[in-house]
């Protein structure tokens, strides 16, 4: 991929989606995780725990290569992305809940995503980049790449709350231009070499898809969180932040070969994720019984 487009574009691109992230936050999204703990604890521990180690499956099971296995376990480390909002709200799921959890999961994120990412070198030992891996000091660039500018937006919020409602809706379309736009750049990079990946990841990653929306949405009902909360867990789950991935791979892994599966996620994760959100509204039997309407959202008008 162009160095100008991996050095500059991406982080920049994603720096403003973040940012855009920002706008929709206040503190109190942050307290809610102390106050409503249950379906928060469930959602993080499906994110940080079980995806990772269903990705880790799927890639040995299919056989991955070492570089696209490093680039599905990148993919499965990266937290929800922010279009997850707007799926919660089309299938009523709870979006207070979902912002929660974007917010908590960037944050953890920029432990956790190294880690794991690292881990994933260490383990499969791709043949590129000899030295690949994410040292301290591009740690330190994902740090300033998603919460700098969350903070920043944060403090817009707080400062010009108008400025803030006004840009929301220009922000959220932007940010899906940009993944449109950082899909086709990884695609068109690796053209020659898109037919094989998509024979080799195309099924897979449908199916971590398919396992990323079903386990945010089972696993909390099981425990016995609502339906709307789980819901908003489901979206926040399945609907990754692709550009996150993407970028890491190109700015900081130099490789765009392990941005492949993130950008074929990236492709299928919005239709994937409309169709999953119908089938499990269908039936609202759930929202007569008792509490099923209940949210850990106060009741603060966020749009």
């Amino acid at each position: 991929m162009d160095s100008a487009l991996a050095t500059t574009a991406l982080p920049i691109a994603l720096a403003i989606i973040m940012f855009g992230l920002g706008l929709s936050l206040v503190p109190a999204d942050f307290a809610r995780v102390v106050r409503h703990p249950k379906a928060v604890a469930v959602a993080l521990v499906c994110q940080l725990l079980v995806l990772p180690a269903a990705a880790f499956g799927l890639v040995v099971a299919f056989d991955l290569s070492p570089v696209l296995a490093v680039g599905m376990m990148l993919l499965a480390a990266s937290p929800g992305g922010t279009t997850a909002n707007l799926f919660s709200h089309l299938f009523r799921g709870d979006v207070a809940l979902n912002v929660t959890l974007t917010a908590v999961n960037s944050v953890i994120a920029v432990v956790t995503l190294p880690v794991i990412t690292n881990a994933a070198i260490a383990h499969f030992d791709p043949a590129e980049g000899g030295t690949l891996g994410l040292q301290f000091g591009k740690v330190l660039q994902i740090f300033a790449i998603v919460l700098v500018p969350v903070a920043i937006g944060m403090w817009v919020r707080g400062t010009r709350p108008g400025f803030a409602a006004r840009m929301d809706r220009p922000v959220r379309i932007g940010s899906a231009a940009v993944l449109a736009l950082v899909v086709i750049g990884t695609v068109v990079a690796e053209r020659d070499n898109v037919g094989d990946y998509l024979a080799d990841i195309g099924i897979m990653v449908l199916v971590f898809c398919l396992l990323s929306l079903s386990v945010g949405y089972v696993v909390p009902r099981i425990i016995g969180v609502t339906q709307r909360q789980s819901i908003a867990c489901s979206m926040e789950i399945g609907i990754h932040n692709s550009t996150l991935a993407i970028t890491i791979a190109v700015s900081l892994l130099d490789s765009t070969a392990i941005a492949v599966p993130a950008a074929v996620y990236g492709v299928l994760m919005f239709p994937v994720a409309a169709l999953f959100g119908w089938a499990i509204t269908r039936r609202r039997e759930d929202a007569a019984q008792p509490g099923a309407e209940d949210s850990v959202s106060e009741p603060v008008e966020r749009r």
